[in-house]
């Protein structure tokens, strides 16, 4: 079968590695190239298809009558899109001949749309997965052929997750690439019903609210944390980074949402219900620390307050 694989991050990797393990034809790679502005701790497609010599394209637009042209020219039997950033016209789904699909890192139709990783941790989600769905104009509508469930546990920050799911999105490529190929493959409609919606996150959506909750704002922590920009807060008008956090129970008569209740052995600080143990975290312009370290270092005291 010969497919154009449209392809980014580590699931764009694993899963063009398990169609090339499955001696899919895989005609052209279309990637991205890399954000200078962006932590990119993830492996690369492009060196992946370079290694396998494919011919691989990074084009600033596929959604342009050149590239239909092109696309139309490797007469495909299937267009796949794996973690590909951009929203591919209804010109392009329409080429293969035997489908496009998408690799989606949610259970469809939960979590449609950008980041689902980050949202369903922010969320406090207790599982989630990826979805292998026909793609239609409409972002993460279309029939869905297979999915796995991955499971999420207190300990998981969006990087560790997205490990689960890059694992978990190789094992349903290779599962699902030999029934598609015989014509056998289910195509589920999706409850659209049950549908949920998230848009993509900015850095400035990282602020800590300290009138949430203990729970809540521990999972921002981890939702946002490396490699990502992190929660962060204002301590003296400057900005100040939470990196690892754990709600605990207030040690006794509630202060105002943000006061520092302790300092030592461990920092507290409160929130609107109960009270976050700041583990890790990193005043700008300066090293990381341990909530603890740093305290001592600027000679935090009770009481002081987070902004």
């Amino acid at each position: 079968m010969r497919a154009v694989v449209f392809a980014y991050h580590d699931i764009g990797y694993v899963c063009l590695q398990e169609l090339l393990r499955a001696r899919c034809e895989v005609v052209a790679v279309i990637t991205h190239d890399d954000d200078p502005r962006e932590e990119i701790w993830f492996r690369s497609v492009r060196t992946l298809a370079e290694t396998q010599a494919l011919p691989v394209f990074a084009p600033d637009d596929v959604n342009t009558p050149m590239w239909f042209e092109r696309l139309r020219g490797w007469q495909p039997d299937f267009l796949f899109s794996f973690y590909y950033r951009t929203l591919l016209a209804a010109e392009v789904l329409a080429m293969p001949r035997l489908g496009a699909l998408n690799l989606h890192g949610s259970l469809l139709p939960k979590y449609r749309g950008r980041c689902p990783v980050n949202w369903v941790l922010i969320h406090g989600e207790h599982e989630t997965g990826v979805t292998l769905h026909y793609m239609e104009a409409k972002p993460d509508r279309g029939d869905i052929v297979a999915q796995r469930t991955v499971p999420i546990t207190d300990d998981d920050t969006a990087r560790t997750l997205f490990a689960k799911l890059t694992t978990a999105a190789a094992a349903l490529v290779r599962d699902t690439f030999p029934p598609l190929c015989a014509g056998t493959a289910p195509r589920i409609p999706q409850v659209h019903a049950q549908a949920s919606y998230f848009g993509g996150r900015r850095p400035e959506d990282g602020r800590i609210d300290w009138s949430q909750g203990a729970r809540p704002l521990f999972n921002l922590v981890r939702a946002v944390t490396h490699p990502y920009p992190g929660a962060f807060t204002t301590w003296r008008g400057r900005t100040l980074y939470v990196w690892d956090s754990r709600p605990a129970p207030a040690p006794g008569a509630a202060a105002p949402p943000g006061t520092i209740v302790t300092v030592h052995p461990e920092l507290h600080v409160q929130t609107g219900d109960g009270v976050l143990r700041v583990l890790r975290l990193q005043l700008a312009g300066e090293a990381e620390q341990s909530g603890a370290e740093w305290a001592a270092h600027h000679a935090i005291r009770e009481g002081e307050r987070l902004a």
